[in-house]
């Protein structure tokens, strides 16, 4: 396979470095570094190097982070400072002792391609980072609710309380430094090659080269101080928290959230939340260092703080939270008079998808299902088109308008499925099995329609979607794609058998295997070192060799 050196020149895959720019090019995967680390895939590039997911062979196969410094500079002095930035993270790595920054693992020097190589090694973290989290919720028109940035908060802040008691500030937080870890959704912060320590007998400290401070820091993210000075105080990072959590708010850049002319940030315009948090947010921005708050506890107390919480109308919340119908009691004492027939029913028939992970009752949860899906009428219409079944029909205000935005897209996943021809006991199983193997921590509880679990219910409908991503990508047949499900070791003995008689003509069982293998792990390489449950994704590995059976015919 062909590697991309930075600039995006191919190359062929046995190369190490560009034949057009001269530039190391990535480890190729199945390498295995210092006799021990055994490279998986390139995780990301930058500037200082590239990151790879790597498997300790001396440790079960356990997955590691491997960073490679290898800086895109020239000069002596900029490679002089790069190499003092990967040396500062492994140093600060070593002594941080946090759940909430990886593990220190080691660091390395090794030869590779007659170069010599600076590698660090520490925990991998499995999740997306929060501007991955943001961008794949702008695709559906969404952002990070107000609800979750202050969780955000309460879960970061004592991290950074943490750091900043070892005399370690970050310098660099930011949306794509922060990852939200699947294990236990919990959010991590990553990336300390910015890191500046600070001397306990000095208020800051910064590094001289040639009479230049170092200036590190994202536009936007980081403080006046810290770009134009290269000067780094505790309250500089809590100025990059508060503007990264704007930018999860919003879902614009700094630049487009601050009024350069003015010399504010756009509170009331771009930028609507609660007074408190709006409080808390427009002290941790404040231009002067000495007028932020001065540790992260600070911070943390005052959002904690309940007589500055603004309260908020008991119909509608500010920033795309579940709007509830007016007139909730009397929809409660309207249902209640069908409570046995629609609980017998819920019973009775197969669910649909959009209510099966969060096992609603038609009656207990009925207004909380019409504030997602919008209309009763609504409700009966996609009942019916899996169960046919009716339900009486109830006369129900009408939502405010954005109430629909989630049924919308429950309702756009059961349409997309059900156009496929996809079954939908599959379909409910297999993103039920990625759901809960995800988030453990919730112990396969169903998921409820309160607002604490908006968040997961978001990931449940993402992982819906990108399993029907995955099987239209697959490109089986409708026939295979109906019979997702219902396959079994029967069909694969029945292949067998027809193999060995030559009815499928040049395939041998051990050829058919292996081409569905390679079809499969295309789709979904992160299953190949697990095995395959036969009543979920192993029916899409029987699926694929049907239809390769059947073309062989």
């Amino acid at each position: 396979m062909p590697v991309y050196c930075s600039k995006h020149h191919e190359n062929h895959g046995n190369n190490r470095f560009c034949t057009q720019c001269g530039e190391l090019l990535p480890i190729a995967p199945q390498e295995i570094i210092a006799d021990r680390y055994r490279i998986v895939r390139m995780l990301g590039q930058g500037g200082f190097g590239r990151s790879y997911l790597v498997e300790d062979i001396h440790k079960s196969q356990q997955q590691c982070v491997l960073k490679e410094f290898a800086p895109q500079v020239e000069k002596k002095l900029e490679l002089q400072k790069a190499r003092e930035l990967f040396e500062r993270e492994a140093h600060v790595l070593k002594r941080l002792n946090h759940p909430q920054i990886p593990s220190f693992h080691s660091s390395l020097e090794v030869s590779l391609a007659n170069k010599e190589l600076f590698l660090l090694v520490q925990d991998y973290v499995e999740g997306d980072n929060y501007l991955q989290l943001l961008e794949k919720r702008q695709h559906q028109g969404e952002t990070f609710t107000e609800d979750e940035l202050v969780k955000l908060l309460q879960q970061i802040l004592p991290v950074l309380s943490y750091i900043h008691s070892q005399k370690v500030v970050h310098r660099d937080i930011s949306p794509d430094n922060l990852i939200w870890r699947l294990t236990d959704n919990l959010p991590v912060l990553i990336d300390f090659g910015g890191v500046k320590q600070l001397p306990a007998s000095k208020g800051f400290w910064f590094t001289q080269l040639s009479g230049n401070r170092t200036l590190l820091g994202k536009k936007g993210y980081a403080p006046e101080e810290q770009l134009r000075q290269g000067q780094a105080f505790p309250s500089s990072d809590l100025y990059s928290l508060a503007v990264t959590v704007l930018v999860l708010l919003t879902g614009k850049e700094p630049q487009k959230l601050y009024d350069s002319y003015h010399g504010n940030w756009r509170w009331g315009e771009e930028i609507k939340v609660n007074s408190n948090l709006e409080g808390v947010l427009k002290k941790m921005l404040a231009y002067k260092p000495s007028d932020r708050y001065q540790t992260a506890d600070q911070a943390l107390k005052d959002l904690r703080s309940p007589s500055k919480v603004k309260t908020i109308p008991p119909y509608i919340t500010k920033i795309k939270t579940m709007v509830m119908a007016p007139g909730k009691q009397k929809i409660q004492n309207t249902v209640s008079k069908f409570n046995n027939q629609t609980q017998a029913i819920a019973q009775s028939i197969s669910m649909p998808l959009w209510l099966r992970p969060f096992a609603i009752s038609l009656v207990g949860t009925s207004v909380v299902v019409l504030s997602l899906v919008g209309s009763w009428a609504l409700v009966n219409a996609v009942v019916r088109s899996v169960a046919s079944i009716s339900l009486p029909q109830v006369s129900l205000p009408k939502l405010p308008g954005g109430a629909h935005k989630e049924g919308s897209q429950i309702k756009k996943i059961l349409n997309r499925r059900q156009k496929l021809g996809i079954p939908e006991g599959f379909f409910n199983r297999t993103v039920n099995a990625v759901f809960y193997t995800k988030n453990t921590q919730i112990k396969g509880r169903s998921l409820t329609s309160n607002s604490e679990d908006a968040v997961l219910r978001r990931e449940w409908y993402q992982m819906a979607e990108e399993l029907l991503q995955k099987l239209e990508q697959a490109k089986l047949s409708r026939n295979a794609r109906q019979n997702l499900g219902n396959y079994s070791g029967k069909d694969y003995d029945k292949w067998k058998q027809q193999a060995n008689s030559k009815q499928l003509g040049k395939y041998t069982i051990d050829r058919l295997n292996q081409e569905t293998n390679q079809k499969f792990y295309r789709l979904f390489p992160e299953l190949s070192r697990q095995k395959l449950a036969q009543q979920n994704f192993g029916q899409i590995w029987y699926a694929i060799a049907s239809d390769i059976v059947a073309k062989a015919r």
